[in-house]
């Protein structure tokens, strides 16, 4: 679903530059979810919006369902990747109601039936239809992060990039959320990248996770691996010593 080869990004020109990532490469099978884990400032998000061309200044080479991802998106890249961001508090338009926010991204992928669409996407994401005309003051940070869900999936994507999806969520929430991801992974066969510091997240989440440190993928294994703490590098036995 997903190849990441020798991806290297940057921000800044000159004397000003700074290698965020280094001579990344990892692949993603279709229906699995893959794990970027490492300490803040490692460069997991930034590969994220590498893919998404949120960070427009990269090289290596990156394909997505087997199609080369160039320099711009085509409006058909977006029906196959989508993002959910971290806060859910700054990634929905606080004068835009839920049915202002889906039926627009829906408009936008060119889906007509929109009145057939949001109430489902509602449910999809466990918010019944009374939720439809609020605005986001009105919901709970877990209710916005649902809602950002169905907007993600408004487009029928394959791949979902997850960055700290429950992060900024109270802990009795993120559970219900990283459920929420599970069942719709099952139900609809999306195929996700999933960005977190917490390894407890990503060994609920995730079938193998690829650890980061300083810009560079130092090790990846799978989560079995992870669970019985048997990482190979020792920045990797750093971290699973330190999440203990």
């Amino acid at each position: 679903m997903l190849v990441v080869d020798a991806l290297n990004v940057w921000f800044g020109h000159g004397r000003d530059r700074v290698d965020a990532v280094k001579g990344a490469s990892f692949s993603v099978a279709m229906g699995e979810s893959f794990g970027l884990v490492g300490e803040s400032g490692s460069g997991k998000s930034t590969i994220l919006r590498a893919i998404t061309g949120l960070a427009p200044d990269w090289s290596g080479a990156m394909t997505v369902a087997g199609a080369a991802i160039g320099r711009k998106r085509p409006k058909a890249f977006y029906k196959t990747v989508q993002m959910v961001f971290q806060d859910p508090y700054a990634s929905l338009h606080p004068r835009h109601s839920v049915d202002q926010v889906l039926g627009e991204t829906l408009q936008l992928h060119g889906f007509d039936d929109i009145e057939r669409r949001v109430p489902k996407l509602l449910d999809d994401v466990g918010l019944s239809r009374a939720f439809r005309f609020r605005y986001p003051h009105q919901l709970s940070g877990g209710q916005r992060q649902r809602v950002a869900i169905a907007r993600a999936l408004a487009a029928e994507p394959t791949l979902l990039l997850l960055d700290e999806p429950t992060s900024a969520l109270d802990v009795s929430v993120q559970a219900e959320i990283l459920n929420l991801l599970c069942d719709l992974r099952d139900a609809q066969g999306l195929t996700y990248l999933m960005v977190s510091h917490d390894l407890s997240v990503v060994g609920h989440m995730c079938d193998r996770v690829a650890v980061m440190k300083d810009g560079e993928i130092v090790e990846v294994m799978d989560v079995e691996a992870l669970r019985a703490m048997k990482a190979v590098h020792p920045y990797s036995q750093q971290l699973l010593a330190a999440s203990i």
